[in-house]
């Protein structure tokens, strides 16, 4: 009886077959979550684009009250105020067009 199923290799091929399988799923689930990740790093690359070419200046005027019945007199007065955003060294360009030697480029316009 022992030896009959040491002998035995009817589950052998189904064993063989199920790693097979598994292994075959763990490829392809590994190549689908670095795409899934690739894609969402180009998609946070685009929002960090988005954001860093926001102009943060702003400016404020100010107000002047005069007083009622006298044009001359000044009644109440707030400045005004603002601020210019100047390029940072993490900004970048959003647009930036690349010429590649022997690649039809549609959007030129022209035929090469």
């Amino acid at each position: 009886m022992l030896a009959r199923l040491i002998r035995d290799e009817n589950g052998f091929i189904v064993s063989a077959e199920l790693m097979l399988v598994v292994t075959l799923m763990f490829c392809a689930a590994a190549v689908g979550f670095s795409a899934v990740r690739d894609a969402l790093v180009n998609e946070l690359n685009d929002v960090s684009h988005a954001i860093g070419a926001v102009s943060q200046t702003y400016h404020v005027t100010g107000l002047k009250k005069a007083r009622s019945g006298c044009g001359c007199e000044v009644h109440a007065r707030c400045a005004g105020f603002g601020f210019n955003d100047d390029a940072d060294e993490c900004d970048c360009k959003i647009i930036e067009y690349v010429d590649v030697c022997g690649k039809d480029d549609p959007s030129t316009g022209r035929d090469e």
